[in-house]
C-alpha cells in the first residue's frame, strides 16, 4: 500500500469513528431529555397535588374556626390578611 491509500483509508475510518460518536451522543442527550421531562412532569403533579391539599385543609380550618355568621371563607381570608 502507498501512502496515499493509506491516509485515505484512515481518513474513512475516522469518518465512520467520527459518526458512530455522534450517533451515541445523539442517543444519549434524547435519553437524558426524556428523563428530564420524565422528572419535571412528575415533580409538577407533586407540587399541584400538594398545594390543592393544602389549599383545602387551609379552607377548611378557616371555614371551622375562622369565618364569622354568615360570612364565606373567602371573605374571611380578606378580612383576616387585612390585619
Amino acid at each position: 500500500m502507498t501512502a496515499s491509500k493509506i491516509v485515505k483509508m484512515n481518513e474513512k475510518i475516522a469518518e465512520k469513528v467520527t459518526q458512530g460518536y455522534k450517533k451515541i451522543e445523539e442517543g444519549v442527550t434524547e435519553g437524558y431529555k426524556k428523563i428530564e421531562n420524565g422528572v419535571t412532569q412528575g415533580y409538577k403533579k407533586i407540587e399541584e397535588g400538594v398545594t390543592g391539599g393544602f389549599e383545602k385543609i387551609s379552607d377548611k380550618f378557616v371555614e371551622e374556626f375562622l369565618t364569622k355568621d354568615g360570612e364565606t371563607v373567602e371573605q374571611a381570608k380578606q378580612r383576616l390578611g387585612k390585619s
